[in-house]
């Protein structure tokens, strides 16, 4: 099996002197196992050094010779992308708001169960309710809700409730 080779545009003593330098300890890490293997040691020895693996210095020295010293900078991903579209996060958030309909949905409070069906039937796409939780929890909203209120409820008759003399207390034969 051929050896890899490594580009010779910095020599090793360059770069432990770039090692040196760098802040980051995992980039200067792989700079050095670059170094002990320009100067001969075996890629195993070199990796071991290091503390990796001998394939794994592979992988690095692949990179640095396309893209040299910043090709050994990690490449962190942008993760995973978000469930609902920004537009359709605006969407569901104005639904929340808006709170159902008792006539038409038939429930006085959306549960996160109500608001995963109405997501995978408005927009087509289907999540956990705890997913969801994580998503309101993003918009600001909690789990909390207001209680709910009959709809057919009186404030008239609430207030002349309120209004109405308090019935007598009871004593206690003791006192």
């Amino acid at each position: 099996m051929p050896s890899l080779t490594i580009r010779k545009d910095r020599t090793p003593v360059m770069l432990r002197k770039l090692a040196k330098a760098e802040e980051d300890a995992r980039v200067a890490r792989r700079i050095l196992a670059i170094a002990n293997a320009l100067d001969g040691m075996s890629r195993e020895a070199a990796a071991q050094a290091a503390g990796m693996d001998r394939q794994t210095l592979r992988d690095w020295v692949i990179r640095y010779n396309e893209d040299g010293i910043d090709g050994l900078l990690d490449r962190w991903g942008s993760g995973r992308p978000p469930r609902l579209e920004p537009d359709e996060l605006a969407e569901l958030y104005a639904i929340v708001m808006a709170g159902p309909n008792p006539e038409i949905d038939g429930i006085c409070a959306f549960t996160r169960e109500d608001l995963v069906r109405i997501c995978e039937k408005r927009f087509g796409k289907t999540m956990h309710c705890a997913t969801m939780g994580r998503l309101l929890r993003s918009v600001g909203l909690s789990r909390q809700k207001a209680r709910p209120s009959h709809p057919q409820k009186d404030p008239a008759s609430q207030e002349a409730f309120k209004k109405s003399p308090a019935t007598p207390q009871k004593t206690s034969a003791y006192a």
